[in-house]
């Protein structure tokens, strides 16, 4: 039998990690590994358009799994591409494996051609980032990059000579162990002691909650209930904690909607669960704080904390809610279950009046018929710009739907990368791209990735012929619009021409059924609605530093638009409030 080569040990360790796919662009460097993986049957090479795209699909995977996913890019500016999608993966805190090919390993530092430093370049969006420099470094460090993307969830990024993985691989030992899952972190008794003092001690408490309470819903609503507490949620937690919420008053920040920002500044204590919120201009700067989160690196980085509780959430609140005595005055959740439910009132009627007249077509309204009619498990991949509006306001949670973006990196033309990324998880889960045309336009050679692998996504494009996030921005400025404009083809078109589906939907009463025929078509298929460019309503008052940046508050002032079926929530929580 014939010696394996470094390439093949280099697969071979990637597959007992659980990697299943391995997404990138072919290149002189990489075609040890890609043939590797050729001869492999328990992995699949992923032919990708753009590099960028590869990073995306391997962060949207690994964020749809829970597990490791990996991509790879040949050297010099094969690689560097590479980096804005990796970016965006270690902020989403997805483990990611990226595989940098690299020049000759003789010629490294001799302005060889394409030479760059991947070692070097990926280390500000990584955990780990090393170059392999002889075949014997390979199992151990390949093994310790896989062991920092798991165990600290974010990217890895190996380096390896194109030569040096045509060589032969060292005797490895069958038995290598691998990190693949996390452990759960509690916090000390200690710590609990305090936190239970400061609840006993406050009135009036509000969580908000973060992407760190995914699994613990069921926690969080016995900790919510037993102390009365209103709960809110930054973006990232919507999809964790907004469904079946009785104390829920929405969600704070720019994009926000409800009772959120009151009901954090209008405490007396306010404990953030798995939050890494960067607002800090949204927190407020009088109330006492405890923030709990299992990376001790970002306890108190956004506010200051009067209590720093080091654990997971769910394993925190577990050990919490038996010790905290239960509070009887609801008065306080009430009165911010009301002012969610009022505040929602006042803008609900935003994308319902007259919606079958409007052309161009109120964005608002075709968000919230993609809401009712996609499937309850679906998964929603979301393009940075106003489409995160969109989604944050009208796409309901339910606990088997997910909703991700690039909403920590907020990078462009991400939902499109992402959906190839979660639609490999599984083809016969619907996964839904929410583009923009300004982010699908930038990556939009990778619509033939979905047409050549036969991924049934659906692109459903709101196309409003302008970068209207960035217009906004300016307008809020005082400046003019200016270079925001978009000449855009018939995209429905486009995607004919590429072997897909394609509709374009200019009238309301079109929407519903051409996304219904999109849904049903079993391959890929793009749903092009022509958007109103002025779906906004700009308050006079507003100012330039409430969007530059996302940095202030009183997003209740901003983006004044509809909430879809939250408005429904809000009223059936109402119920249960007592009536003056």
């Amino acid at each position: 039998m014939a010696k394996q080569n470094v390439a093949e040990q280099f697969v071979d360790i990637l597959v007992r990690a659980g990697v299943r796919r391995l997404y990138g662009v072919v290149g002189d460097s990489l075609n040890p590994v890609v043939d590797a993986v050729r001869r492999n049957s328990a992995i699949d090479w992923i032919h990708v358009r753009h590099e960028e795209t590869a990073a995306f699909a391997a962060g949207a995977e690994a964020q749809i799994t829970g597990t490791l996913a990996a991509c790879a890019g040949s050297c010099g500016p094969g690689n560097l591409h590479l980096i804005n999608g990796l970016y965006d993966a270690h902020r989403s805190m997805a483990p990611v494996l990226a595989l940098a090919s690299h020049i000759p390993s003789s010629e490294i530092g001799l302005g060889y051609f394409q030479e760059t430093h991947p070692d070097r370049l990926f280390q500000e969006c990584s955990h780990y980032s090393e170059l392999i420099s002889s075949p014997q470094q390979m199992p151990r460090l390949l093994q310790t990059a896989i062991q920092h993307a798991v165990g600290r969830s974010g990217v890895s990024v190996v380096s390896l000579p194109g030569d040096i993985a045509d060589r032969p691989a060292p005797e490895q030992s069958a038995s290598a162990a691998l990190v693949t899952s996390r452990p759960t972190v509690r916090p000390g008794d200690e710590e609990l002691d305090k936190l239970v003092a400061m609840i006993d001690a406050a009135d009036k408490v509000t969580l908000f909650c973060g992407s760190g309470t995914a699994g613990a819903h069921a926690e969080v609503m016995e900790l919510a209930e037993k102390i009365k507490s209103p709960v809110g949620h930054a973006l990232r937690g919507k999809e964790w904690i907004q469904y079946d919420n009785p104390y829920d008053v929405g969600m704070s920040g720019l994009l926000g909607y409800g009772a959120a920002y009151e009901a954090t500044h209008e405490c007396d204590l306010l404990i953030l669960l798995g939050t890494d919120f960067p607002y800090n201009a949204f927190l407020p700067d009088d109330v006492r704080i405890v923030q709990v989160d299992v990376r001790p690196e970002v306890l108190g980085r956004r506010s200051r904390l009067d209590l720093a509780v080091w654990g997971d959430v769910r394993e925190t609140l577990r050990c919490l809610v038996p010790r905290v005595r239960a509070k009887e005055n609801r008065r306080f959740l009430d009165r911010m279950l009301k002012k969610h439910a009022d505040a929602l009132e006042g803008v609900v009627k935003a994308y319902t009046r007259k919606v079958e007249k409007h052309v161009p077509i109120h964005p608002e309204y075709v968000a919230s018929v993609l809401d009712e009619l996609a499937d309850e498990d679906a998964v929603f991949t979301v393009d940075t710009g106003m489409c995160n509006v969109w989604a944050a306001r009208y796409i309901s949670p339910n606990g088997r739907r997910r909703v991700i973006g690039s909403f920590s990196h907020g990078s462009m033309a991400n939902a499109l990368p992402m959906a190839i990324g979660a639609q490999f998880t599984d083809r016969r889960r619907q996964v839904v791209s929410m583009s923009g045309d300004g982010g699908f336009a930038m990556l939009m050679g990778d619509f033939l990735t979905l047409v050549q692998y036969d991924l049934p996504v659906k692109v459903v494009l709101f196309n409003n012929s302008a970068l209207s996030m960035v217009e906004l921005e300016m307008l809020v400025g005082g400046l003019p619009a200016y270079g925001t404009a978009n000449t855009n083809p018939d995209f429905a078109a486009v995607a004919l021409a590429c072997g897909a589906y394609g509709v374009r939907v200019e009238k309301p009463k079109q929407l519903a059924g051409a996304l219904k025929a999109a849904f049903r078509h079993k391959g890929p298929a793009l749903v092009d609605v022509v958007t109103d460019p002025n779906a906004l309503s700009i308050p006079p008052k507003i100012k330039a530093e409430m969007v530059t940046g996302f940095a202030l508050s009183a997003s209740k002032m901003v983006l004044d638009g509809g909430v879809g079926r939250m408005v429904q929530m809000a009223r059936s929580n109402l119920r249960n409030v007592p009536r003056p």
